[in-house]
């Protein structure tokens, strides 16, 4: 069954969500973070259907998030790469990682894998950080505005929030 397109949809993280695809995109997109480059490799990993990774990694591709790369001729063999479209949704990994972690989405008690500073060692989480200053800003302090791109329903949305937050 297809799901219903996000195409069009004024909010970012529909936009987001429609170029990513599904879930098993985003796993790819974790296995490619971690170094797993080739077809056999991510199938491996994944246990996913060859048919459903080969329609992940085009759609992957199609939306300029992966990049297949010839690294063999003879027989011709490609390999996986994350863009810069892709790199920018490490953010996005680590915080379902976050999440998952503090919630015990897993279901095994502890999280499998933990995000250290390579100097000191201590866990590493993700923040806000103001775009100017480059300081730190706590959660308290984030609000939301209307974009340049805003339309009616973003405004309604926006409108209800404020009111059912006074």
């Amino acid at each position: 069954m297809k799901s219903k397109s996000f195409a069009g949809m004024c909010c970012s993280i529909a936009g987001a969500m429609e170029l990513i695809g599904d879930r098993w995109s985003l796993l790819l997109i974790r296995d490619l973070f971690l170094g797993l480059r080739r077809y056999d490799d991510l199938r491996s990993n994944l246990e996913i259907p060859p048919a459903t990774l080969a329609a992940r990694l085009k759609h992957l591709e199609a939306s300029g998030i992966v990049d297949r790369v010839r690294y063999q001729q003879r027989p011709p063999r490609d390999e996986y790469q994350l863009t810069a479209k892709g790199r920018d949704l490490w953010k996005v990994c680590v915080a379902l990682r976050e999440w998952g972690d503090r919630w015990d989405a897993a279901g095994f008690g502890g999280p499998p894998i933990e995000m250290i500073d390579r100097k000191t060692g201590h866990r590493l989480v993700l923040g806000l950080i103001d775009s100017q200053t480059g300081e730190p800003v706590q959660p308290h302090r984030a609000t939301l505005r209307p974009g340049p791109t805003a339309d009616q329903s973003v405004l309604r949305l926006l409108q209800h929030r404020q009111e059912s937050s006074a």
